[in-house]
C-alpha cells in the first residue's frame, strides 16, 4: 500500500462564541485538513492547526510547507511506516509540527482502515472507557465567566479549564467569582497561557488564591522559562502543569531532568502527531509525570486523534479536546455525550468527513500526485 494523492484543503472552522486567551483572541479558527488516499483506494484524513505563538507556525506557511514540501515527499511512501515516515519529513524541514501532525493523523487513520481497528489498538489497545469533557472558560469579565459555568453545570459539566493571564489581580477575581457560583465540587483547572510573566508575579497570585481549590495551574510563566516553572513548583502546593514549554523530546528531556512540572499536557499540534506524542507519553511514564492531551481547538479530525492517544496510555489522566463543541459546523461527526466522551470502535479515527462541508468552509485548496 503506498500514498498516491495528498488532497490539501485551507479552511476556517466557524466558532459559536470568539475564542478569547491570553494572547490571541479567535472568531473563526484557521485548519487545515488533508485528504490522503492510497493506491489501494483508502482514504485516510488529518489535520493541522498552527499557532504562531506555540509553534511558530502560520496557517498560510502551514499549507506552503505541506504543498510544495511534505505531501510531495510522501507520496509513494508506505503510510504504516510511522518512524521512516518521520525521518523523512525531518529530514525534509526542521520543526513544522502541526504540519507534519497532519500527515501522520492522515496515515494513522489509513492504517486503522486497511486494518479493521481503531487508532487506539495500534497504539497498545484502549486502557479507559470514559473521559469526562473538561468546558473551557474564555477570557470575560468575572461576572460573565462565572455565568457561563453556571449554565454549564446545568448542563452536567463538573470541570472547568478557566483562561487568565491579563493581571493578576484580576484574574484571581475571575476565579474567585466562578468558586463561589458553583461550589466546591466541581473541578477548576487554571490556564495563564504564559501570561503572568515571572515566577515572583506567579507565586503572588498562588498565594491569592490559596482557599479556592484549584486542581492544578497550567503554563503561568513563558515557555523557555524552564526554570520559573521549577522555583514555582518548589514554593508551592498546587500541582504545576507545563503546556507551551512542551514540545518535543528536548523540553521533556530537560523537564524531567529539572523536575519541572507535575503534569505534562501533550498536543499533537505541538509535537508532530500521534507517533511522537506516544513517545513522549512514555517518556512521562517512566519519570512518574501525568499527562493530558490538550488542543489546539481541531476539527473532529484532529480532536478524534488526540483522544485516541489519551484513551490508549494509563498515565493520560485528563482530556481537553473540546473543539468540535465550540464549533457552529464542523467537518466531522466526533460525538459527545456530555460530560463525556466515549470513543466508538470503527476503524481508523471513528470519524465521517463531510466533504460538502469542508469545500463550503474552504479558502483554497490544492492537489499533490506524484
Amino acid at each position: 500500500m503506498k500514498i498516491q494523492q495528498v488532497e490539501i484543503y485551507a479552511i476556517h472552522l466557524p466558532l459559536i462564541d470568539p475564542f478569547i486567551i491570553s494572547y490571541a483572541t479567535y472568531d473563526t479558527m484557521p485548519s487545515i485538513i488533508l485528504k490522503v488516499t492510497t493506491d489501494t483506494g483508502i482514504v485516510g484524513y488529518g489535520e493541522a492547526v498552527p499557532d504562531e505563538h506555540v509553534t511558530g507556525e502560520t496557517w498560510e506557511s502551514t499549507y506552503a510547507v505541506l504543498q510544495h514540501h511534505l505531501a510531495p515527499a510522501v507520496i509513494g511512501e508506505d503510510p504504516m511506516a510511522f518512524e521512516k515516515l518521520h525521518d523523512k519529513m525531518n529530514k525534509i524541514v526542521k520543526d513544522v509540527p502541526a504540519a507534519k501532525a497532519a500527515i501522520d493523523i492522515a496515515c494513522f487513520d489509513i492504517a486503522g482502515k486497511a486494518l479493521g481497528v481503531p487508532v487506539y489498538q495500534l497504539l497498545g489497545g484502549r486502557y479507559h472507557e470514559k473521559f469526562p469533557i473538561t468546558h473551557v472558560l474564555s477570557i470575560g469579565t468575572p461576572e460573565a465567566m462565572a455565568e457561563e459555568a453556571a449554565k454549564r453545570v446545568e448542563m452536567g459539566y463538573r470541570s472547568f479549564k478557566m483562561k487568565v493571564g491579563t493581571e493578576v489581580t484580576r484574574d484571581v477575581a475571575r476565579i474567585k467569582a466562578v468558586r463561589q457560583q458553583v461550589g466546591e465540587d466541581i473541578a477548576i483547572r487554571v490556564d495563564v497561557n504564559q501570561g503572568w510573566e515571572n515566577a515572583a508575579t506567579t507565586l503572588q497570585g498562588l498565594r491569592a488564591m490559596k482557599d479556592l481549590n484549584i486542581d492544578w495551574l497550567e503554563q503561568p510563566v513563558d515557555s523557555e522559562d524552564i526554570d520559573g516553572m521549577v522555583e514555582i513548583k518548589s514554593k508551592s502546593d498546587v500541582p504545576l502543569m507545563i503546556d507551551e514549554g512542551i514540545r518535543g523530546v528536548r523540553e521533556m528531556r530537560e523537564i524531567i531532568a529539572k523536575r519541572a512540572a507535575d503534569k505534562v499536557n501533550i498536543k499533537l499540534m505541538k509535537c508532530g502527531g500521534i507517533y511522537p506524542a506516544m513517545k513522549l507519553a512514555v517518556m512521562a511514564e517512566m519519570a512518574g509525570i501525568e499527562c493530558q492531551v490538550g488542543s489546539m481547538v481541531e476539527s473532529s479530525v484532529g480532536s478524534a486523534a488526540g483522544f485516541h492517544v489519551a484513551f490508549s496510555k494509563k498515565n493520560m489522566t485528563s482530556v481537553e479536546l473540546t473543539g468540535p463543541l465550540k464549533f457552529s459546523k464542523d467537518v466531522g461527526n466526533l460525538h459527545y455525550d456530555v460530560p463525556f466522551i466515549c470513543l466508538n470502535e470503527q476503524p481508523g479515527l471513528g470519524i465521517d468527513v463531510d466533504e460538502a462541508v469542508m469545500k463550503e468552509l474552504c479558502k483554497f485548496s490544492t492537489v499533490v500526485t506524484a
